[in-house]
């Protein structure tokens, strides 16, 4: 019998960075540490759109804190809906950018219309500046996106599924029952527990929230709090998973 003492963790689960085109070139790795860390975050995933190359920054700008860095990424499939990819390692998520960058819409970023997508290292330091359109949509339906999450053992989450443009039921209208997800995604916009009694034709799916923060006063301003030992990979799939006493608390 698991007799460990549990613990609340506090997870932001959808941050981008200056990589993405439509956030602000602040949200630096050290500037999106920091700010995590004064909001008292355990965990914070960098889900950038259609890129993972600031990933190991802003996990290397957090090795002498305690904020745990979840390597991420946020696909935007076919039918242009937005689906996060989390991973345990770096390298995991590297590879689904990899994919995601074979099958990513042709054509160079329009820095005017879109923003720069800045590539930077620990210190901030601009790295080099990613000319792809990461704004745009893959070819990938939604199924193929979440099993090629799969395959690299990460948690597909579709993410802010209560909005009407670029969620999964915004573009979709319901849930495919054949559809393998992890986690459906709320926006800051609305509650928890008030999403999952709105939506509970889709109770068999756990429900997160995260920021979707692309300005360093965003960050943390939604945010799941999770029942597990510590904030680690393992304690986080588990709580998904509602096993070992381990969960989602939905209610303050």
């Amino acid at each position: 019998m698991d007799r460990a003492i549990l613990n609340v963790a506090r997870a932001d689960l959808h941050v981008h960075t200056c990589l993405s085109p439509c956030a602000s070139l602040d949200m630096t790795p050290r500037r999106i540490v920091r700010q995590a860390c004064e909001m008292k975050l355990s965990v914070l995933a960098v889900t950038d759109h259609n890129s993972a190359e600031n990933v190991e920054a802003v996990m290397a700008s957090a090795q002498d804190t305690d904020l745990m860095v979840i390597p991420g990424i946020e696909v935007m499939t076919s039918e242009e809906a937005h689906i996060l990819g989390l991973f345990h390692r770096p390298e995991e998520a590297i590879s689904m950018q990899e994919l995601v960058y074979q099958r990513l819409q042709p054509g160079r970023n329009d820095e005017e219309l879109f923003g720069i997508q800045v590539v930077a290292d620990e210190f901030d330091m601009v790295e080099s500046i990613n000319t792809r359109l990461l704004i745009g949509a893959t070819t990938m339906r939604v199924d193929e996106v979440v099993d090629a999450i799969h395959e690299r053992d990460g948690l597909a989450v579709a993410a802010h599924v209560d909005r009407t443009s670029f969620s999964l039921l915004g573009q979709l209208g319901f849930i495919p029952d054949s559809l393998d997800l992890d986690a459906l995604e709320i926006s800051a916009a609305l509650d928890l527990g008030e999403a999952r009694r709105r939506f509970r034709e889709y109770g068999r799916f756990p429900f997160v929230t995260g920021s979707d923060a692309h300005t360093p006063d965003m960050i943390g301003r939604a945010y799941t709090r999770f029942l597990v030992v510590e904030p680690c990979w393992r304690e986080l799939c588990l709580a998904l998973a509602g096993a070992q006493g381990r969960k989602v608390l939905y209610e303050d």
